[in-house]
């Protein structure tokens, strides 16, 4: 079963991506997979996923940041951080006001049986619960590629990444009646 958000966001696919389930992409844990239909039969199809949980503790960005590489670890094996920053809104001006941190990655990958070279961007986000102190969200977005894609996409992740931002009252709202 696809994964929820710990907080409700609303955002905006950049032009040439298209949403997916994500149980059947293989990223059951994501609230949100986006995959570039362009890429399609060229051996990876980079995507865009959105993932979420509720963290209780003081966590450092630069702590989440290494919680998410031991995930990655795990799930596909050896991963290199290439660089890591932190960044406030001024860097990612379509966001909630919240700082965040960017940490790119590589990731020797093995898909459909095939070694190869992927590549990651992430942003991690933390926003504060406003009616529970101490309880925050910790917000994973990432664009995933071949390396020698990644390049290409960057400006749709950075298009996608200010499009993001918690849902109002009245977005909501519209989401219940469309559901009813």
């Amino acid at each position: 079963m696809a994964g929820t958000l710990p907080v409700p966001l609303t955002c905006e696919l950049p032009p040439g991506w298209k949403a997916a389930p994500p149980d059947e992409v293989g990223a059951p844990h994501a609230a949100l997979v986006a995959l570039h239909l362009a890429s399609r039969g060229q051996g990876f199809m980079p995507n865009i996923t959105l993932t979420g949980r509720v963290r209780t503790d003081g966590a450092s960005l630069g702590r989440i940041g290494d919680e998410s590489i031991e995930r990655l670890r795990e799930s596909v094996g050896p991963v290199r951080v290439v660089k890591r920053t932190e960044v406030g809104t001024s860097e990612a001006p379509g966001l909630v006001d919240r700082p965040g941190l960017v940490q790119n990655v590589r990731i020797d990958a093995t898909v459909n049986e095939q070694r190869m070279e992927l590549a990651q961007s992430q942003f991690l986000l933390v926003l504060e619960d406003e009616h529970q102190p101490g309880k925050r969200a910790e917000v994973e977005i990432a664009l995933t590629a071949r390396s020698e894609q990644l390049h290409d996409l960057l400006e749709d992740f950075q298009s996608f990444l200010r499009t993001v931002r918690r849902a109002t009252q009245d977005e909501l709202g519209h989401e219940e009646d469309e559901r009813s």
